[in-house]
């Protein structure tokens, strides 16, 4: 017996114009793009102790090399997709491509702090192109290929991020951090090239006229929120300043929520994002983004930790980074078997079982940190990738469980805002994760009959402690999902 894949559209439940045919070539561009932008989160790493002499500024003032690309990545992402579902999504990332490759010769020009910021935010702002790739691929790709190309493009998050610090480390060290910037702009250039030559314009374009006063009360909202979490440890959590943002984003909130409820074209429906189905989804996001970031601060801490202090590896930035690359590499792997899964048991189910292995990934560590036996690379490689192919599945499987719920032409917005919501869940990670392993901070002998000071095993306990919580709360928030409709059905 044969199976009829009829497509179905999850809010209007009409079937979109979408072509039989898999736009193969677009899809693996789409996921290049994906993997040069996520790149842009993790190149600044291994650059960050060399900074203040590179560009002759303080520590303090070069940290913001990460945190403004961070902020400037958060506010527009939602406010990408809400532009891609008005004026097109292919236009949107050919913007957003543009942005990372001016950024990138930018920062690779610059000899001093501010036009490298400069650079930077630039770079931010092509952190839209994953939440606006998938939505384009609702468009393009035939129902029975969709599930597959969205979790590859969800994965290209990973690897991207994966593959950031060996590939920086290796450019920096070999070439030069200049250089390094030169390689981001052309990989840029050619991603947007790509784009231009075989993604197609979309047809579905909600129209109407932008909502400036929302976007501009996004953007505060989210500054007064993600730039307390991220400099809070440097500004002390209980300074004035600190509370201050935190209590600006109370206000802002709860003004920003008022005027969208009765704007008549508002930036993010507010209607749709309180549905159940897309309220447990975003929010088990942020569960889940902050698991995953707390396995990029944990690992590489005790890796590159000296071998005289408690479970130091005493590795090198290349070294712990080709460790922890193969995480990346099982995140695309297994985004592939979250369409699978997708596909038999629905969304929901995929986004608990990543959860869960998320979770398995958490108990390993804390089992092998607390036992009596020494930790060793190879157990960090174990953990990093059973966590990889959690976050595989689970970030795969969002994507599914909000287009399932929301209408076509609302696919953008919904879908950025679905990322902010990893990236407030990846950036409560780095201020929590980061609080504890600074208060856990111990003395251990270093070279030269030096003592450097790094994280204690409490620190370390108590850090992914929490991230496991965090991940049994995404698994069973996915579970609280109500079944949706699939994207197209079967008749036997």
């Amino acid at each position: 017996m044969s199976a009829i894949r009829r497509p179905v559209d999850g809010g209007t439940g009409q079937p979109p114009a979408v072509p039989d045919r898999h736009p193969r070539l677009a899809v693996t561009v789409l996921c290049a793009a994906g993997i040069v932008v996520a790149l842009m989160q993790t190149i600044i790493v291994p650059l960050i102790p060399q900074l203040p002499s590179l560009l002759d500024a303080s520590p303090g003032d070069t940290s913001w090399a990460l945190t403004i690309t961070l902020l400037v990545g958060a506010v527009i992402t939602p406010i990408g997709g809400r532009l891609g579902d008005m004026y097109g999504k292919r236009l949107m990332l050919l913007a957003s491509m543009s942005c990372v490759a001016i950024g990138s010769a930018v920062c690779a020009l610059s000899t001093a702090l501010p036009p490298f910021l400069i650079g930077r935010g630039l770079q931010g702002l092509g952190f839209g192109t994953i939440a606006l790739g998938i939505s384009v691929m609702r468009d393009i790709v035939p129902p029975r290929h969709l599930g597959s190309a969205v979790g590859t493009m969800s994965a290209s998050l990973g690897v991207g991020g994966a593959l950031g610090l060996p590939f920086a480390a290796a450019i920096a060290q070999h070439l030069s951090w200049h250089a390094l910037f030169w390689i981001c702009g052309a990989a840029a250039v050619a991603g947007a090239l790509g784009i231009a030559l075989t993604v197609p314009e979309t047809p579905a374009k909600a129209g109407g006229r932008f909502d400036l006063l929302g976007a501009a009360g996004l953007a505060a909202m989210l500054v007064c929120l993600l730039l307390p979490l991220s400099k809070g440890a440097t500004w002390g959590w209980a300074d004035p300043l600190t509370l201050g943002f935190f209590a600006g984003f109370v206000v802002i909130a709860i003004a920003w929520r008022f005027l969208e409820r009765r704007s008549s074209n508002p930036l993010i429906d507010l209607s749709v994002a309180a549905q159940r189905p897309v309220l447990l989804t975003n929010i088990a996001s942020v569960a889940t983004g902050f698991a995953f970031y707390s396995m990029q601060l944990i690992p590489i801490q005790l890796l590159m930790a000296p071998s005289s202090s408690p479970n130091g590896l005493g590795l090198d930035m290349l070294g712990a980074s080709l460790v922890l690359a193969p995480s990346g590499v099982l995140m695309f792997v297994f985004s592939h078997v979250s369409a699978r899964l997708t596909v038999t048991f629905g969304p929901r189910v995929s986004l608990a079982i990543g959860g869960a292995v998320i979770g398995v990934g958490y108990v390993v560590f804390i089992v092998g940190l607390a036992g009596s036996w020494a930790l060793t690379w190879w157990l960090m490689l174990v953990v990093a990738c059973l966590i990889g192919a959690g976050l595989g599945i689970a970030y795969s499987a969002m994507p599914a469980l909000i287009m399932r719920a929301v209408r076509v032409e609302q696919t953008g917005e919904a879908n950025g805002v679905n990322a902010l919501m990893r990236v407030v869940g990846t950036s409560t990670s780095a201020a929590v994760v980061g609080m504890i392993l600074t208060w856990s901070l111990v003395s251990a002998p270093g070279p030269a009959d030096t003592s450097v000071m790094v994280p204690g095993e409490a620190g370390y306990l108590w850090a992914s402690g929490i991230s496991l919580g965090a991940a049994v709360l995404a698994t069973v928030l996915a579970l609280a999902i109500p079944p949706s409709r699939p994207l197209f059905v079967e008749d036997v």
